[in-house]
């Protein structure tokens, strides 16, 4: 048999030509041959049933990264869907819609006008889920015609599927095939159920919740407790995607080759604002001084926080903003992170007992200066700007401590309105692929970056694991503390940024490690038709990002 050189970890190893990706592990790692779940050869992500057919180097991936957990999680989900067809048989009045993420899962819920959610149903199937994991069942890849796989999920009852590959360039798809169950799926996939022992399936509400592991913890299950007001926010924005009628990536292109795009632009912004408004109503009628607001990496809090400023002044009041950045601590004082480097998102690189004092003051009837950070000298400057609250008057302090308790400690409740934001997603793939909320934000953020900071694509995508790792650990846990939530993510804003983000991530080179990214991200952006930007209002959360907005950002 002829041979192969084979780098792993910087060690040479001599296989047989034509072995596969998981032969290689199962020879490595005898013991633990299911812990790598795909492997970069040559730099190019492969799966574990690809062939190697000459030197290379390999580099495993495990779930306990990124791209091994989405493996993960998109497997689970054909477990899923699969374990329910042999549970339902031979019944086809029904679909299964995978509709958000809700903390650690998913949040699904089935369609259908003759059954309804039981939680006997919901243990039924997470029961042949673990048979089917017990079996470890492989899980096979087809690559078909595009028109033929649309053809094929129409009449499997895949309505979305059918719609979306009509807008499909590409003239081969994959499908993924479980027993007798085939789906398709965006991205790459584990080769096996042997590889899914961890999971749970949770009744909630009129759905229920797939459980999944996170990368930091890949083989463990917490128990399930879902963010209720998380839930009720994107529940709404789902009802607002029904309402336009357009809940998935084909509706909206749908809309764009139609001609209604320019109404369903006009239509969601308009929703968007009304409920802006309603927040200043809240704010005028509950007597509030201090409006907090947080929310992760482009949320799109500083044009959130110009339109309501604008609402409360048309209610009356007079709006002071304030970013809580002016509120670090001398440079010197603030911590470093594991690498060394200056935190600048800790919790302890904030002043909390100058904030508390200020904003002590100021309800107590004082003057109080403002301060403003130097960035360049680290230092805290005063240049006279003074505030004393007067009859109207409200502060919007936006920041990313803004909802943590220990931030305005001392504030009496009634003083604060507490608002997160976030572009939640509410827009899917098709029934069993999400948009992830995290793909629309970083998106965002490349464009706004490349804009406004002089950072290429490559440079944002490399920092972006570090930016969700600040998130988890000092926005997430405090978004169930808000007294309301706010959505900003927009149904047509893929179509209208990708033309702005595919030449940043086009010119991310071939030969560095965020490539791959860069690469998902253009396919990702493939599913969308394009549409006109001169059609988003200058006051749109959207214009924060690709530049054209009224207000000076």
């Amino acid at each position: 048999m002829e041979k192969i050189n084979v780098t792993v970890d910087e060690k040479r190893y001599r296989i047989d030509r034509f072995s596969t990706v998981y032969e290689l592990a199962q020879f490595l790692y005898v013991d633990d041959d299911k812990k790598y779940v795909a492997a970069f050869v040559n730099g190019s992500l492969k799966e574990m049933a690809s062939v190697l057919d000459k030197d290379c180097n390999v580099q495993f991936i495990s779930t306990n990264s990124v791209i091994g957990i989405d493996m993960y999680k998109r497997s689970l989900t054909l477990l899923m869907v699969k374990a329910f067809s042999d549970v339902m048989g031979a019944r086809k009045d029904y679909s299964i819609n995978v509709m958000y993420s809700l903390g650690a899962g998913y949040f699904c819920r089935i369609v259908s006008d003759s059954m309804t959610c039981t939680a006997e149903l919901i243990e039924n199937v997470k029961k042949r889920m673990y048979e089917i994991v017990e079996e470890d069942l492989p899980i096979y890849k087809e690559t078909l015609n595009t028109e033929e796989a649309a053809a094929r999920f129409e009449r499997n009852g895949m309505s979305q599927k059918g719609r979306l590959f009509r807008y499909r360039r590409v003239s081969k798809i994959n499908l993924y095939r479980l027993g007798t169950y085939e789906d398709y799926f965006y991205g790459y996939m584990l080769p096996s159920t042997g590889y899914l022992k961890y999971f749970d399936l949770v009744p909630y509400d009129d759905g229920f919740v797939l459980v999944m592991p996170d990368k930091n913890t890949p083989d463990k299950i917490p128990e399930y407790k879902a963010p209720e007001k998380l839930y009720n926010v994107l529940r709404n924005s789902d009802e607002w995607g029904d309402m336009l009628g357009c809940s998935s990536v084909g509706e909206l292109n749908d809309a764009i080759t139609d001609g209604k795009i320019n109404d369903l632009i006009l239509v969601q912004e308009a929703l968007q604002e009304k409920l802006i408004a309603e927040i200043a109503e809240k704010i005028l009628a509950e007597k509030k001084k201090i409006v907090l607001i947080a929310g992760p990496s482009s949320s799109g809090k500083t044009t959130f926080s110009h339109r309501l400023s604008i609402q409360l002044t048309a209610h009356g009041m007079k709006p002071h903003p304030l970013a809580l950045d002016n509120y670090f601590v001398s440079r010197h004082l603030t911590p470093r992170d594991e690498e060394g480097e200056y935190d600048f998102e800790s919790f302890e690189a904030m002043d909390m007992q100058l904030f508390n004092s200020d904003m002590r003051k100021l309800l107590d009837g004082e003057t109080i200066d403002l301060p403003r950070f130097n960035f360049h000298t680290g230092e805290r400057e005063y240049k006279g700007d003074k505030l004393k609250f007067q009859s109207g008057d409200v502060l919007i302090a936006e920041g990313i401590h803004a909802l943590n308790p220990k931030m305005t400690e001392a504030l009496p409740d009634e003083s604060k309105y507490k608002i997160y934001i976030s572009a939640l997603t509410q827009l899917n793939i098709d029934e069993h692929n999400r948009v992830p909320t995290t793909d629309g934000r970083l998106i965002r953020r490349i464009v706004r970056d490349a804009r406004m900071r002089g950072n290429d694509a490559q440079a944002t995508i490399k920092m972006w694991e570090s930016v969700r790792r600040g998130e988890e650990k000092n926005i997430f846990p405090f978004q169930e503390e808000a007294d309301i939530m706010f959505n900003s993510a927009l149904l047509y804003e893929l179509s209208a940024i990708k033309q702005y983000a595919e030449p940043l991530l086009f010119a991310v080179p071939r030969d560095c490690e965020e490539y791959y990214e860069a690469k998902r991200l253009l396919k990702f952006l493939d599913y969308f038709l394009g549409i006109d930007v001169t059609r988003v209002p200058q006051n749109s959360i959207l214009r924060e990002f690709i530049g054209g907005g009224c207000f000076d950002i």
